[in-house]
This record gives structure tokens, C-alpha cells and sequence, in this order.
């Protein structure tokens, strides 16, 4: 078996349930982030399909489980969480035993970690990190419109916990820090906005590969999760809108991931007779996006507006803008603040108007050219991760007092067993 050589820093756990490792970009780079200042680095989270349930990828340790599937009802979330608190909590006791750690970092959804974060203070003076990803009550209230309401208050509960436990918050943009000060009663010293930038060096265009088009003049692309709060039966109803009702049938659409909607909506897209004009990749290797988006000539964020998404950061929208694309999206509050004049802006939710905004940017290359570079410009100048880096490290300099001894890294993320 190959190991790589531990680093002599302070050693920190990180606790992702809803996304596998290194899948999850933010965390992946904040793991980065981490060892290149010289902590180790251990992450437990969910196993991908033929993921083993431990590795050592760029010197970080990855110990994952069976991820449990929910039945889609509130009961199905709630089996879900538990079973990934039980199992999460066994690995991080392996964890504990292998090397103390002396941080332990949350990421949520759900809020549920907080217990293991007080555990571990009380067993061995750790500190705990509250990554704030996303907001839980308002995720409730966007999947569940018009839902019971005892679950959305024992959402909140949870979540009060979670803010009151943490020694620190880490929120992904002003609208959740500012929910971290009220609802969370943090004080300002103890919550910092990471933002979750693209890595700038990585994600760029590269040569376009005319074959993905399909045949046709131009490509869109989507890429990220396919839940029911994305949006991404809107992109399929909105190419009907296009094709069918309007003759375009020199656009292709490519829309990469998976998620709880997935057989749904490559049903749907069946159902509107669309099988040419749309492709669906599933989850798909860091090179396919990487082509697919080095190719497109838009990039979709259809998050409808709800209480969620209107105040959340899209990371796909910013990683649109690293590869120098526009995004058509609909117009919400914290989607203008990443992409400002980098996307232009559909009536929230109306399935026509967006695909409107979306042939209209097509026919215009001039704009198209002109807001791919605002968009690339703004990563390079204010969004990069690169400029984000420094707040998250300092979180930690913060909470341990000091600096860890740089060690030699390998950034590329080549998986190696342990």
C-alpha cells in the first residue's frame, strides 16, 4: 500500500455530508488551503460510486461510508440524517484514536454535527468550525412549499445549536453572515465570509472542441446538483419553448451532474420529445466539464427564487465566469452580487422569459464576448479562491494561535490508497 508522508502541523477534521471528496469543490480547496499552510488534514463525508472507504489523495485522509439514499419525504431526510450522524460519529472516534485533532469542521447541510463538535471539546479541548453552506430552515421551506411547520422550527433548532456551539463561523456571503449575527447571535468577531471562488490557475478556458456542439451553431451547458430547488426542469421546459414552439434547432444543451431530480427530469425531457437537443452526462470527470464549458457559449443557473436560493451563492455561476462564460440566470439577490454584469437576468421563475433572455444572448456575440470577459475579469480580480484563501486560513491562525510548518505539496488530486 502507499501512504504519503504525514506533515508535522496541527491535525483538523472536516465533516461533509451532502457531497463526496474531493467532489466537493469548497471543501476540496479549503483542504488544500489547509496543508499548504502545513495542518494535516483528515475529511470524512459519503463514498461516490467505486470510491474506496479510505484514501490519501494530495496527503489529505478521506475516510467515507455508504451514503444512505432518502425515500424524498420529510421521514426519508430525517432516517437519512441519523444514519449519517451514527456514521460520521464512528468514523470520527477512528479518527480521534488514529491522532487528536484539534479543530473539527462542520459543513452543513444538515445541522446536525454540533453534539461531535461540544464532544470532542470536552474530550480533548478541540475547537469547532461551523462551515455555513447552506441555509437548512429555508432549504425545508424551498423543497417543501407550504410543508408542516414543525419541521421547519426544528430546523431552526438546530441550527440555533449548531451557531451556538461553533467557536467560529465560516459563511459563504454577507446574506448568511448576517443570518449568523441575528438568528445565530454570534458576534461579529467570531463570523468570516469565505466566499466560494473558483480556483482562477485551474478553471479556464481552454481550446473549444466544435464536436461537442453536436452539429449545432452554439452550446449551453448547466452544471451542478439537480435537486428540486435547481431549477434544472426549468432549462428543460425552456428548451421546449425553444424548439418546439420557436424552430431553433441550432442549440445544444449539455447539462452535467446528478441528484435527486435526475431520472425525473431525463424523463421529462423524454416526455417533450427533446432526446436530440438536450444531453444529460450525470456526474462527470473534472476533464469533461472542462471541455463542455471551453466549448459553451452560455452558462445556465436556473435557481428559481425561494427563500433559499434568493439569498444563496451559486457556485456554478461563478464557475461559468472562470472559463469566461455569461450566465443567464434569473434575478436574484446574491446571484447579482457574484455576477453583476456578467449574466443577464430573467423574471424569476417564468420559464419563457428565460428562455428569451437565453435566445437573445445567443443572437448577440458582441455582448457575449464582452460580458465573458467581465465575467473572467471579476474571478481574477475579486472572486478567485485565491482571494478567499487568506480569510480561511486566518480563521484558523485565529483559533490555534499559530502557524503550521509549510510542507512540500502535490497539488494535483491523484488518488492514492493508504
Amino acid at each position: 500500500m502507499t501512504t504519503s508522508k504525514e506533515p508535522v502541523g496541527a491535525h483538523v477534521l472536516i465533516i461533509v455530508q451532502n457531497l463526496p471528496v474531493p467532489f466537493d469543490r469548497r471543501v476540496w480547496l479549503e483542504c488544500q488551503a489547509l496543508r499548504s499552510a502545513g495542518y494535516d488534514v483528515s475529511v470524512i463525508c459519503p463514498k461516490a460510486p467505486g470510491d474506496p472507504v479510505r484514501e490519501i489523495v494530495d496527503g489529505v485522509a478521506l475516510y467515507k461510508y455508504r451514503p444512505y439514499q432518502p425515500g424524498g419525504g420529510g421521514i426519508g431526510f430525517l432516517v437519512e440524517y441519523v444514519y449519517s450522524f451514527t456514521a460520521t460519529a464512528w468514523l470520527a472516534t477512528r479518527v480521534w484514536r488514529r491522532r487528536r485533532f484539534r479543530v473539527l469542521q462542520a459543513c452543513n447541510p444538515p445541522d446536525v454535527f454540533w453534539p461531535l463538535g461540544i464532544l470532542f471539546r470536552i474530550v480533548g479541548g478541540s475547537r469547532f468550525v461551523f462551515d455555513h453552506h447552506d441555509l437548512c430552515p429555508e432549504l425545508y421551506e424551498s423543497r417543501f412549499p407550504g410543508g408542516a411547520r414543525m419541521p421547519y422550527w426544528g430546523l431552526r433548532v438546530l441550527e440555533w445549536c449548531t451557531f451556538r456551539s461553533a467557536d467560529h463561523v465560516i459563511s459563504t456571503n454577507e446574506s448568511y453572515r448576517q443570518i449568523a449575527l441575528w438568528r445565530g447571535k454570534k458576534r461579529a468577531n467570531q463570523v468570516t465570509v469565505v466566499r466560494t471562488g473558483p480556483d482562477a490557475d485551474k478553471l479556464r478556458r481552454e481550446s473549444a472542441e466544435p464536436q461537442l456542439r453536436r452539429g449545432r451553431r452554439f452550446l449551453v451547458a448547466y452544471l451542478g446538483v439537480m435537486g428540486p430547488q435547481d431549477g434544472v426542469d426549468i432549462v428543460v421546459r425552456a428548451a421546449a419553448t425553444i424548439v418546439h414552439d420557436w424552430g431553433r434547432k441550432d442549440i445544444s444543451f449539455t447539462l452535467i451532474g446528478a441528484g435527486d431530480c435526475f431520472d425525473d427530469l431525463v424523463a421529462l425531457r423524454d416526455k417533450l420529445g427533446l432526446q436530440d437537443d438536450v444531453e444529460f452526462t450525470g456526474r462527470a470527470p473534472d476533464d469533461l466539464v472542462r471541455r463542455v464549458l471551453s466549448t459553451a457559449d452560455v452558462g445556465l443557473s436556473p435557481d428559481p427564487k425561494n427563500p433559499l436560493n434568493d439569498i444563496s451563492t451559486m457556485n456554478k455561476t461563478m464557475e461559468y465566469m472562470a472559463f469566461g462564460l455569461p450566465t443567464v440566470a434569473f434575478d436574484l439577490r446574491e446571484t447579482r452580487v457574484s455576477a453583476g454584469d456578467a449574466a443577464l437576468y430573467a423574471v424569476p421563475n417564468k420559464v419563457e422569459d428565460f428562455a428569451r433572455v437565453l435566445v437573445e444572448l445567443l443572437d448577440d456575440e458582441p455582448l457575449r464576448q464582452s460580458m465573458g470577459k467581465v465575467a473572467r475579469s471579476r474571478v481574477e480580480s475579486e472572486l478567485a479562491w485565491q482571494h478567499q484563501r487568506a480569510s480561511y486560513l486566518a480563521v484558523y491562525e485565529r483559533l490555534l494561535g499559530a502557524t503550521p510548518q509549510t510542507p512540500e505539496i502535490n497539488s494535483s488530486p491523484t488518488p492514492r490508497s493508504d
